[in-house]
């Protein structure tokens, strides 16, 4: 990415980086100060102790404001930081099992499912075939059926289930709490 020699690095011009003759000036406490030249507005933001932000560069004339740069990119820094807090991470957790799981085997991962599912998360459930367990392909997809039917109070089915190669997928998400 390129850069503009009269572009500061973090994309907002402020006091003598401003290269037009007249600006649109708004004074930090919100009023309009109407057309300024570019030199009359600066020695405002100075006298003010303040500095010169450009907050519009496309219109005609460029609209800036008199405010505390440093302030103004604190406060942004902890906006995006709160944002970043609230915003939820779901995650796809895999469970594996096999044509011939065992019933106490299936319980337990039917609990982690159950488990994953509670917490947010979605679930990918995949049965493997190895050798020539892939001929009986009516048993994976009998355990993926069983799942959903253990799992129907807090689960839906998100992906029904498919093959790919020697493996039957199926992608569990948790039901909408009211």
């Amino acid at each position: 990415m390129r850069f503009r020699r009269d572009m500061p690095q973090d994309g907002v011009r402020r006091n003598e980086m401003i290269r037009a003759r007249e600006l649109r000036v708004i004074a930090a406490d919100g009023e309009q100060l109407g057309i300024l030249q570019r030199n009359d507005a600066i020695a405002l933001a100075k006298e003010a102790g303040l500095d010169l932000v450009e907050v519009a560069s496309t219109s005609e004339p460029p609209v800036c404001r008199i405010m505390d740069y440093g302030k103004f990119k604190y406060e942004q820094q902890k906006k995006k930081q709160e944002a970043k807090k609230r915003q939820a991470v779901v995650q796809i957790k895999e469970i594996k099992v096999r044509p011939k799981t065992d019933d106490h085997d299936y319980e337990t991962k039917v609990r982690h499912i159950r488990r994953f599912l509670e917490e947010g998360d979605r679930c990918k459930i995949t049965v493997f075939f190895r050798g020539r367990e892939i001929v009986h392909k009516d048993r994976g997809m009998a355990i993926l059926e069983r799942v959903v039917q253990d799992l129907a109070d807090i689960a839906k089915v998100d992906q029904e289930a498919r093959a790919e190669g020697r493996t039957l997928q199926m992608m569990l998400v948790p039901k909408k709490q009211s």
